[in-house]
């Protein structure tokens, strides 16, 4: 789950980092209210949405006088951004953080992640912030120094410092320096975050460190763990059709294809996509129905798929184990009558009660296309795509 900028930056101010000083701002009254508290100094405004990006896209811009500010927050209000994450739909702008516009001579980047690899916490630490990390990483990989967490141990005195000393940053920052590290790292560990960085991590010309901008991501496994961070979520922000699907408990991930995809279980679903991209088209979805689905959790998944307009042809592939066969078919048929599909259907079907569900599929009366296994229905899915001959 992700939050905005400003819950992660009142996040971090709970653990005692340094944050600048300002607030949310949901219309002009509010616009005029923070000018008159910040006694006229520059602020900066940054569209708050869940994605980066934003100053690129027009999000962010500092202002310098109260005309300023109210024309730029009444514009962005109420509008939808697009950044190179957000794609073509882009995101809604609800409401902006306007903040003191700090004044600093250095930016450092600061980061907490999971390496699944190692299975285990890592620490990331640049002395190039204030540029997306992965760059750092690809372009200067010597800028950034990297510490593995021993899950028993935990981040260590040495380690903090060891990593702060290699980006050379100045010894007279490394109190500073330590104490946020440490707070950002029980942070991560008490609220089970997968992403928590800080980046730019500034010092400012009087030597404060600040957290100029932060994102913070969560286990959504976790969250029965954590209502007050559930409370932050802001479904406008999450795409439509996987919020949708969270309501039935299917495992939906949207993609960019064409090619709408309903399977059980992850490994399923992983060799479906990449036999679907081995034909040349374009998985448009990761959808893992589970072993548990009824017929209504089938219907409400097939829904789902027929929602996407990118669509254009579904692919059903299903291993019948717990969820049988006759099961999925029947959800598949009350869904197709319903929703008066036009839209062609490849099905495989095999396992627990295999005949069962051929037949209720067959003596539906519906256009389905059969495939006996998951190589010829790959195929048949590029045949009714118009990519084979």
């Amino acid at each position: 789950m992700k939050i905005h900028e400003y819950q992660a930056k009142n996040l971090l101010k709970s653990y005692s980092i340094p944050i600048p000083k300002g607030t949310i701002v949901k219309n002009k009254k509010d616009a005029i209210s923070i000018w008159e508290d910040m006694k006229g100094i520059p602020l900066v405004v940054k569209a708050q949405i869940h994605s980066g990006g934003r100053g690129k896209a027009g999000g962010v811009k500092i202002v310098n006088t109260k005309e300023e500010l109210v024309d730029y927050v009444s514009t962005l209000i109420g509008t939808v951004l697009y950044t190179e994450q957000t794609g073509k739909d882009g995101m809604p702008v609800e409401c902006v953080l306007v903040e003191e516009a700090l004044k600093f001579k250095k930016e450092l980047y600061l980061g907490f992640t999971i390496d699944r690899a190692r299975a285990c916490i890592t620490m990331l630490v640049s002395s190039e912030g204030g540029v997306e990390i992965e760059k750092i990483a690809s372009q200067s990989p010597e800028k950034v120094m990297i510490e593995h967490i021993e899950p028993l141990l935990g981040l260590r005195d040495f380690q903090i410092t060891r990593a702060l000393l290699l980006t050379n940053i100045d010894s007279k920052y490394l109190r500073k320096l330590s104490s946020i590290s440490k707070s950002l790292y029980r942070l991560f560990i008490e609220k089970d975050c997968s992403l928590a960085e800080i980046n730019p991590l500034v010092i400012t010309e009087d030597d404060e460190i600040v957290a100029v901008d932060a994102k913070i991501n969560f286990d959504d496994n976790a969250l029965f763990r954590h209502p007050e961070i559930l409370s932050l979520r802001d479904y406008t922000q999450e795409n439509h059709l996987e919020v949708e699907a969270a309501k039935y408990n299917l495992n939906y991930i949207k993609l960019k294809g064409n090619v709408g995809c309903m399977v059980n279980g992850a490994g399923l679903a992983m060799a479906t996509m990449d036999l679907i991209k081995l034909v040349g088209a374009e998985p448009a979805n990761f959808l893992d129905v589970g072993d548990g689905a009824t017929s209504q959790m089938v219907k409400e998944g097939f829904k789902i798929l027929l929602l996407d307009k990118d669509v254009k042809v579904i692919f059903i592939n299903i291993f019948g184990g717990i969820l049988r066969c006759d099961t999925l078919a029947r959800g598949i048929v009350e869904a197709a009558y319903e929703l008066q599909v036009e839209l062609p259907i490849v099905i495989r079907l095999e396992g627990t009660n295999v005949e069962e569900g051929k037949r209720i599929l067959t003596e539906s009366g519906l256009s389905l296309i059969t495939a006996k296994d998951m190589g010829e229905a790959a195929l048949k899915v590029a045949g009714a795509l118009g990519l084979t001959s």
